[in-house]
């Protein structure tokens, strides 16, 4: 059985990967065209794609897992959300830093504040003629200018919120057992995001309703 991963997203793909092969599953990339729902909520985006894709499977018993994300600024009323994919096709990166750059303190903790971000990320997966939903969320907040090459869509422009020893994302100026001090997802490796990673928190979470259904 695989387990098949619609997207035209590479670094998506990357990550499920790396993500499944402690597993043991493997991902292959599913490539389907499906019509973007107009909907103000992830969720409805997730189900809507999966719904069309299921049909197209290669083989009926295999799974279909979709994933659909967005950069949530707080600042700017939870734009772009989930028009994230136009917005960076559009406006760009360039763009988000400049409808912020008047929100701006000395202060890193008022600075945190007023640049405060979050990624979600809602991971719906497909097997046995059932569809299964999960949640995943990393909190932390916008950079004042881009900041490596690693990673892809506002990876260059979000700074993840420090984690406690638990895993647990910290207030804003907090400092955590583990942190990128300061880096962007653009600045680290694929490996160091996976800590925070809300796609990550994501599939754990869909994983765990998984092996509650037995």
């Amino acid at each position: 059985m695989t387990l098949w991963f619609m997207t035209s997203n590479a670094g998506k793909v990357a990550e499920a990967k790396e993500y499944f092969s402690h597993l043991g599953i493997t991902v292959e990339q599913f490539e389907f065209e499906a019509i973007e729902p107009q909907a103000d909520d992830i969720e409805i985006v997730a189900l809507s794609k999966i719904e069309q894709a299921i049909p197209h499977l290669p083989n009926p018993s295999d799974q279909l897992l979709v994933e659909d994300a967005g950069l949530f600024v707080g600042a700017l009323e939870g734009f772009p959300g989930v028009y994230s994919s136009y917005s960076l096709e559009t406006i760009g990166l360039h763009g988000i830093l400049k409808l912020m750059e008047h929100l701006q303190s000395e202060d890193p903790v008022m600075d945190g504040k007023l640049r405060n971000a979050e990624f979600r990320a809602v991971a719906a997966l497909y097997q046995n003629g059932q569809t299964i939903v999960a949640e995943g969320v990393c909190p932390g907040r916008i950079a004042h200018q881009l900041d490596g090459e690693e990673g892809f869509g506002f990876d260059p422009i979000f700074i993840p919120a420090d984690l406690d020893e638990n895993g647990n994302a910290l207030q804003a100026g907090e400092i955590g057992v583990t942190s990128t001090h300061g880096a962007t997802f653009g600045g680290i490796s694929l490996e160091e995001k996976q800590a925070y990673s809300h796609r990550r928190r994501a599939l754990t979470s869909l994983v765990s309703k998984l092996d509650r259904l037995g």
